[in-house]
């Protein structure tokens, strides 16, 4: 739990926390044609297989669509369930896991970690929330190859959630990182209403 970086949400995200009254049958995805409900119900279902096979499978997930829908929800549920079966699980935003990569490339010896760097590369799961919130260059851009390519090499999961659309993920970093995505991830599309503003409208009326 204290090198998971997310001990305190994990209290109130996990799946026994889990409502689908806040994904609609009438919210219709125009890009799959499948509604919001839907779309959880199916990313539901492969989080918690994540889970139950985790040990007996390799498995990726990323996680897209739109702001608010519960994207990072659902990763802090996986999280907690492997954590309290004693797997090693480390979070991060994309922009703090570059910010430690860069700090072991650029930054003085002193600043060196280069043990958190193996331990990103070979926890039993790592997650990097928020991809495409960092600043893209041709750094984070290799790094994040060379992440997610090691951990398929070491056959460690990883999940990842975003709000870029896929063709923004391919364009910003590169052919060759999303063609390692495709070809070993579960993509989940997840779209509705801002689950947070649906909540503050919830309060504003009670």
């Amino acid at each position: 739990y204290e090198q998971s970086n997310i001990r305190d949400i994990l209290a109130k995200e996990n799946f026994s926390a889990c409502s689908l009254d806040y994904y609609s049958r009438s919210h219709i995805d125009p890009l799959t044609g499948r509604s919001s409900l839907e779309a959880m119900q199916t990313a539901l279902k492969v989080c918690h297989e994540f889970v139950d096979t985790f040990s007996a499978e390799f498995r990726n997930i990323l996680l897209y669509g739109d702001t608010g829908v519960g994207k990072t929800f659902l990763s802090h549920c996986i999280a907690k369930e492997l954590i309290d079966t004693s797997f090693s699980v480390v979070y991060f935003t994309a922009a703090s896991l570059f910010d430690l990569f860069a700090q072991n490339t650029f930054g003085s010896r002193d600043t060196h970690d280069t043990d958190a760097q193996e331990h990103i590369y070979d926890c039993d799961l790592l997650i990097i929330d928020y991809l495409g919130t960092e600043l893209p260059n041709s750094f984070t851009v290799s790094q994040l190859f060379i992440c997610l390519n090691e951990r398929i090499l070491r056959r460690k999961p990883t999940i990842i959630s975003t709000n870029l659309a896929l063709d923004d993920i391919q364009s910003i970093y590169s052919e060759r990182t999303f063609s390692r995505i495709s070809s070993n991830y579960t993509i989940l599309r997840l779209t509705g209403d801002d689950i947070r503003i649906q909540k503050k409208l919830l309060q504003k009326k009670s």
